[in-house]
């Protein structure tokens, strides 16, 4: 079975699409290449941007870069430091905590939508649903941990999608981008994937069945637990007297 590897909101060909870089300033593509780079985890949390290197490699001024990082700022991504430089973001546990919460949030909400969407479009959700829980399956059987994450928030992409509410979709994905800096450094473990299938495959039963108030608890439920399995992946790579939540 082929293997999803690229994140759901990271379109790979996007800036080989003319009718994309005609249509598109200069400092947003600039700012994709960055942001791509820190989604695949070639700048790593803590590296510093180099503006010169930025702007060498794509063959362009060093102002759309400045543009670019700047975006990605405010969009808190990177952070820049006075007489330092641009720095791809470190979050601390306060944010991750934070935005486990409010991605628990929006998860629930979009659950809830999808299981109230008309039986056409649902049934059209579902039949994807089924093959992202099946290339799970897939990945845990390999213990591929990389492609298990990838189609884990491609199965939930998917059902934020359904939902048809852009201001939602744009909320969720600057949330889960954030959080996947905190994500990259765990890929190499198994964090508890034979738990998290189960609970996917609670969620689409429950969608199935079309009971929208128990989709929208197993979709909160399942973030919150994901987020207890992050904080013991760290402890377990911590020393003993870290507090993760302090």
């Amino acid at each position: 079975m082929k293997q999803n590897t690229a994140l759901p909101w990271l379109a790979e060909s996007s800036a080989g699409d003319f009718s994309y870089v005609r249509d598109t300033s200069l400092s947003k593509l600039v700012r994709d290449d960055i942001l791509a780079l820190i989604l695949k985890g070639v700048l790593t949390p803590g590296q510093r941007i180099n503006e010169p290197d930025v702007a060498g490699r794509l063959g362009v001024s060093r102002v759309p870069v400045r543009e670019a990082l700047r975006e990605l700022a405010s969009s808190g991504l990177v952070v820049a430091r006075k007489h330092s430089g641009v720095f791809v973001r470190q979050l601390d546990a306060l944010e991750i905590k934070d935005l486990y919460q409010m991605r628990g949030l929006l998860d629930g909400f979009a659950g809830r939508q999808a299981a109230q969407l008309p039986a056409q479009k649902k049934t059209a959700l579902l039949a994807v649903l089924d093959g992202s829980v099946d290339a799970m399956k897939d990945a845990a059987s390999r213990l591929n941990v990389q492609h298990y994450y990838c189609e884990n928030l491609r199965f939930h992409w998917l059902i934020m999608e359904s939902a048809g509410n852009q201001t939602l979709t744009e909320t969720y994905r600057g949330i889960v981008q954030k959080l996947h800096l905190s994500r990259r450094k765990n890929l190499s473990h198994d964090a508890g994937m034979q738990a998290s299938i189960a609970e996917h495959s609670e969620i689409v039963k429950a969608l199935r069945d079309g009971d929208a108030g128990r989709t929208e608890a197993l979709m909160a439920n399942h973030v919150g637990v994901a987020f207890e399995r992050l904080i013991n992946a760290i402890l377990n790579e911590a020393p003993e007297s870290a507090d993760p939540l302090n």
